[in-house]
């Protein structure tokens, strides 16, 4: 059997799911624009959106409190929004067909542990860095360490898991389940050597939130996620074939080896950039497929874009709803996407435990 043929036989299932999935990837696309409009036309300061591209479009410049709301304020936080939710549920997508488990996601191989070690390591131990690299860094230090500890994490997992230059998957998910607890033991050591405003730091980093975004950070981690991004559906027939296992894949010409090396790295610096500039967000990686399968299937040529726009806008949501729920305190957006992403993921188990019952 040839891959082509397996595509057709295999994967596409009814002969209107492929026509199902593009009309799916045009109403995604939409959304996503609707809430990145409504992003950048929400907030808790009472500039209008619609008034300042009235005055643009009259010759009228806008206010300096305007100008540095919509531009230095909304504009780079709904971008990191949509990177990062794009980012996420590609990762989760991508890890649940590499490891053909439902319930994986990037947690699972501990690159968000590495990525949270990083920042804690930062948060705690920064006061202690020289002077001058504090003053070359700034404000960077903890996305950048938190982005270090992801990679470092990655590098050793592949080190374990690696033998004569074959991945072994099973190896890979039992070295990252050890290195996730190492990592976070170590975190715990460090959380509780660190002082009241560190521990302020640590609850509110762990909690995840889009507040700090600005261009700088934006512009650090957007190149890293969207190469990810970009790269990610020319795995898509990878992971296709190895839902059938790793030599049947094989048989069918697929390269397994290399479609496993990019998978993983494609996840560990997507997940890496995404929790280096936004701190700990939940559920979106695990949800966001598992509603996409629902409508569109297991078809990874599909799935793939869909979780990126969908991850995208379900971060948006969850973005515009912390910041405006208490406003004008702001709730930590990992509060929020745990409140909606776990319901809903309950209810997927459930509705697939009636399935597999009936």
């Amino acid at each position: 059997m040839t891959l082509a043929a397996y595509d057709e036989i295999a994967v596409a299932d009814p002969p209107d799911r492929a026509a199902a999935a593009r009309r799916l990837t045009l109403w995604l696309g939409l959304l996503l624009l609707a809430t990145m409009t409504a992003s950048l036309a929400t907030g808790a300061a009472g500039t209008s959106l619609w008034a300042a591209l009235g005055d643009l479009a009259q010759g009228r410049a806008l206010s300096r409190v305007d100008e540095t709301i919509l531009w230095n304020i909304r504009a780079p936080r709904t971008l990191m929004g949509a990177l990062v939710g794009a980012a996420l549920a590609t990762s989760g997508a991508v890890m649940q067909g590499l490891f053909r488990n439902p319930l994986a996601d990037p947690g699972l191989v501990g690159v968000s542990a590495g990525a949270g070690l990083g920042a804690i390591c930062a948060i705690v131990l920064g006061a202690a860095l020289p002077a001058g690299l504090m003053a070359l860094v700034g404000a960077h230090l903890v996305p950048l360490a938190a982005f270090a500890g992801g990679w470092i994490t990655t590098l050793v997992l592949y080190r374990v898991s690696t033998r004569g230059g074959r991945t072994s998957v099973a190896t890979m998910l039992l070295a990252g389940i050890a290195l996730g607890a190492l990592a976070g033991a170590v975190s715990g050591l460090l959380v509780y050597a660190a002082d009241d405003q560190q521990l302020r730091d640590l609850t509110f980093w762990g909690l995840g939130s889009l507040a700090g975004a600005t261009w700088g950070k934006l512009l650090a981690a957007a190149p890293i996620i969207l190469a990810a991004m970009l790269g990610a559906p020319f795995l898509a027939r990878g992971l296709n074939a190895l839902a059938l296992g790793e030599a049947a894949a094989g048989h069918l010409g697929i390269p397994v080896q290399r479609v496993k090396n990019l998978a993983v790295l494609a996840v560990a610096g997507a997940t890496g950039a995404a929790v280096a500039v936004s701190g700990g967000i939940g559920f979106v990686g695990i949800v966001v497929p598992h509603l996409l399968r629902l409508v569109s299937g297991p078809d990874h040529r599909a799935l793939l874009p869909n979780a990126a726009l969908l991850g995208a806008s379900l971060l948006l949501g969850a973005d515009m709803i912390s910041r405006t729920i208490i406003a004008p305190a702001e709730l930590p957006i990992g509060i929020v996407t745990a409140i909606l992403g776990a319901p809903v993921f309950l209810w997927i188990l459930l509705r697939r435990r009636m399935v597999v019952d009936l």
